[in-house]
């Protein structure tokens, strides 16, 4: 009999649920798109009705599904949620108001009536899965104290209730395992166990990380988030907001002009475009950071020469420019090399996004094989937390595979070099522009 873990991950644009058995291979899989976000006032953004408990109880189902006579080889699942969002909740679990995004800015203060617990969306969904508010302790910030009951990474949270079983398909007295927040989970789910290798994740929110110490300094170009391992800290690197969300918008926008129906077919239509699309620079700003409400996107530099792959082709390459950017600066603040790099997210699925980027950090570039980074971490959390797997070592070095790595090509090493000069001089030109149109108040996602 094989035994069978499943990983929960719960990201910004939708849930993912992967079924792997213990050798890492995948069994099953399902996603479930969430509701657009809805901004009802400015600073304001939800997640309407119960929609991430709905797309969760979609997604498991589909997997069960899936897997047909072998859902009787589930042992555990890993549940990992999007990080710092909030839900406010009542005493019974249930919740208060919709669960806020990431990208509200609205205070503690400003809570519901009857709001009893303000928990992580993990939290939540716990509660959900498990009548039991209950947390990872790595899924909120190093120096929060949240009221809430709090385990370490790969305790477990409880079981899944029989009423949880009913809406998911999940086996009903399955364990529920602790992870950590979704970009520690990711890169769990990458093979980042000690420092050295460098995860640049492409998900709606871009940024990079690498193992390192809890007593490194902190500094303006990165801060400490906690791992997916008991007692082990990720360095985060300032990051980009809607990255990902970005380069899909663009896709809806413009793919069907270039008759192709799917993002790989613009991503070959993009590839055949030179580096710096023709002079086509964007500013990838599509949400501003709260610390500089007035940064707005930007493309500069059309002329009749540009159509829908140079866009394409241009935003893929400001985010990378951006991030590899963000990446050197976390780097250099921590007097670290950078000797590989692993490329996780949506964008790692396109080969001119791995070159660019093997290029702009001159190193080269593996992906994971998993179709979900996070989902896979998810999954080894609940082997080792169930003692299916002895250690997290164990676990990672037979679960987590990498694709053959991609190197840096000297010509596009030279390239983009000179392109990230041009393209810094132009984030820094439209500062001071930005700043006297859109100098008010942050606007609602």
């Amino acid at each position: 009999m094989t035994r069978l873990v499943v990983g929960i991950d719960l990201g910004s644009q939708s849930a993912k649920v992967v079924v792997h058995d213990l050798d890492g291979a995948l069994v099953a899989s399902a996603q479930q798109p969430l509701a657009p976000t809805a901004s009802p006032a400015p600073g304001h953004v939800e997640h309407p009705g119960d929609d991430l408990w709905d797309a969760l109880v979609a997604a498991c189902a589909a997997a069960m599904r899936g897997l047909g006579e072998r859902r009787d080889d589930v042992r555990a699942v890993g549940l990992c949620g999007i990080r710092f969002c909030r839900a406010p909740l009542r005493a019974d679990g249930s919740l208060a108001a919709p669960v806020r995004s990431w990208m509200d800015s609205r205070g503690e203060a400003d809570l519901p009536d009857g709001t009893a617990h303000v928990v992580a969306s993990s939290a939540y969904l716990t509660a959900r899965l498990t009548g039991r508010v209950r947390d990872s302790s790595a899924a909120y910030a190093l120096g929060q104290t949240p009221a809430d009951d709090l385990v370490e990474p790969g305790g477990v949270l409880g079981e899944v209730t029989t009423a949880a079983a009913a809406a998911t398909g999940l086996p009903a007295g399955l364990p529920v395992v602790a992870t950590a927040n979704d970009k520690a989970v990711e890169a769990l789910g990458c093979g980042l166990l000690e420092p050295g290798p460098l995860l640049v994740s492409l998900g709606t929110y871009v940024a990079s990380m690498t193992v390192g110490s809890p007593s490194a300094p902190a500094g303006p170009a990165h801060w400490t988030n906690p791992a997916a391992v008991p007692g082990r800290v990720l360095h985060e690197s300032t990051g980009v907001r809607r990255g990902m969300w970005t380069v899909s918008w663009v896709r809806d926008l413009v793919g069907h002009h270039v008759g192709v129906g799917d993002e790989a077919a613009l991503g070959e239509a993009a590839a055949r475009v030179p580096v710096g699309a023709d002079g086509l620079l964007t500013v990838l700003d599509w949400l501003a950071p709260s610390d500089a409400p007035w940064r707005r996107g930007a493309f500069v530099g059309f002329d009749a020469r540009h159509g829908p792959a140079h866009l394409y082709r241009s935003v893929l390459e400001g985010l990378v420019m951006t991030v590899s950017g963000h990446a050197l600066a976390m780097v250099d603040e921590l007097g670290v090399a950078v000797p590989s790099v692993v490329v996780s997210g949506g964008g790692s699925r396109s080969p001119l996004v791995l070159a660019a980027v093997a290029a702009c950090l001159q190193a080269s570039v593996r992906t994971p094989t998993a179709p979900s980074a996070a989902g896979l971490g998810a999954a080894v959390s609940a082997a080792v937390g169930t003692g299916l797997h002895g250690s997290w070592s164990e676990a990672v070095d037979v679960m987590v595979r990498l694709a053959d790595p991609v190197d840096p090509d000297p010509a596009l090493v030279a390239a983009y070099a000179d392109l990230r000069t041009t393209h810094r001089a132009l984030v820094a030109a439209i500062e001071p522009v930005l700043r006297a149109a859109h100098g008010g108040p942050a606007r609602g996602g």
